[in-house]
């Protein structure tokens, strides 16, 4: 009984911080995005400047973070 209550507590802190975004350098503009169930969010937003080419306030950067989970608050 003490594994279960265990384990139900580290998987409900899981869930819990599953979404938030952990940067020790985050600037402002990395504040402002909400995911859940995202991929991470360093991995989407490096991936996204990549493939896009273009800053985090252009549509096609939005879109491309969108598809990875992420929206903008």
């Amino acid at each position: 009984m003490k594994r279960l209550l265990i384990l139900a507590a580290v998987a409900s802190a899981a869930l819990m911080t599953s979404a938030c975004i952990t940067v020790i350098d985050a600037g402002e503009s990395d504040l402002q995005w909400y995911g859940t169930g995202a991929q991470s969010f360093d991995s989407a937003r490096d991936a996204c400047r990549a493939s896009t080419g273009r800053g985090r306030d252009s549509d096609a950067f939005i879109a491309c973070m969108g598809e990875k989970g992420w929206s903008r608050g």
